[in-house]
């Protein structure tokens, strides 16, 4: 599970999810967007687990949303070309556009760069994934299980809790506000009420100014209390047992360029 929003730099750190069938296994890397001009330490942190793909992969996948206009980084650009791992280009919501603009979308790409496999597929419809599974199965190298099949993702369950609390302030909140704030689960534990499952959760909300923690709480709670009850449904979907959710949120300035907060909160290793 990963968090998804229309705001940019929505995904923050590299996210594994495993991919298993009765004969195959495959660890997808998700990783953040790359961010042309940084301009504090977390952005570059980010930029560098986008670059650890050139050193481990198997397998690139540059996934473009058709309607975006953004062009990809050149220094990423760069790196693919120079690079000797196969790269395929998947344009997803081909569906949505009509077969002249598409042609001419494809043929533009195919000057930029010679890929491997060029796939046109829309991943609400299901259009187009099977093959490219397919194709991704056949052109990956064989080699033992790393995870066990139960498995889906190399994070814990208190890093997706936190990302659920993250993206309902990316949809709740505007400005600069999604992007000053940094989320950590603080206490995970599973208790009963009246006989029943309940996970109790204890989330910071992690903010760099007054003003900031003025916004988050809103008039009289009002804020935080609308982002707890919208993060706590999410949860009980994603956990499915029942939550109790906390939410506190405290100031600390210039978090984003702090190496020991940031190390803390898994962006420096």
């Amino acid at each position: 599970m990963v968090i998804i929003s229309h705001k940019p730099q929505t995904t923050r750190h590299r996210i594994f999810g495993i991919y298993n069938d009765e004969n195959h296994q495959i660890v997808f890397s998700d990783t953040p967007g790359f961010i042309s001009e940084t301009n504090y330490k977390m952005q570059e942190a980010m930029n560098k687990s986008v670059m650890t793909i050139f050193e481990d992969a198997d397998l690139i996948l540059l996934v473009h949303d058709v309607f975006v206009n953004e062009k990809i980084d050149e220094n990423v650009m760069n790196k693919i070309k120079n690079s000797k791992i196969p790269c395929f280009l998947v344009l997803n919501k081909m569906d949505l556009i009509d077969d002249g603009r598409g042609l001419l979308m494809i043929e533009e790409w195919r000057q930029l760069h010679n890929f491997t496999e060029i796939f046109c597929t829309s991943a609400t419809n299901n259009v187009g994934v099977e093959g490219l599974m397919k194709t991704i199965i056949g052109s990956l190298p064989e080699g033992p299980a790393y995870y066990p099949k139960d498995q889906l993702s190399d994070r814990p369950q208190r890093f997706f809790v936190s990302e659920l609390i993250r993206e309902n302030i990316m949809e709740l909140y505007h400005q600069e506000i999604p992007y000053s704030t940094e989320v950590i689960v603080t206490e995970y534990k599973e208790k009963k009420k009246n006989g029943k499952p309940m996970i109790h959760i204890y989330a910071e909300i992690y903010v760099m100014r007054k003003s900031q923690k003025g916004i988050i709480l809103g008039k009289g709670g009002s804020s935080i209390k609308k982002l707890g009850t919208e993060s706590r449904k999410d949860i009980e979907a994603y956990l499915g047992d029942r939550v109790f959710l906390e939410l506190y949120v405290k100031i600390k300035e210039k978090w984003r360029d702090d190496d020991s907060l940031l190390k803390s909160f898994g962006y420096l290793q």
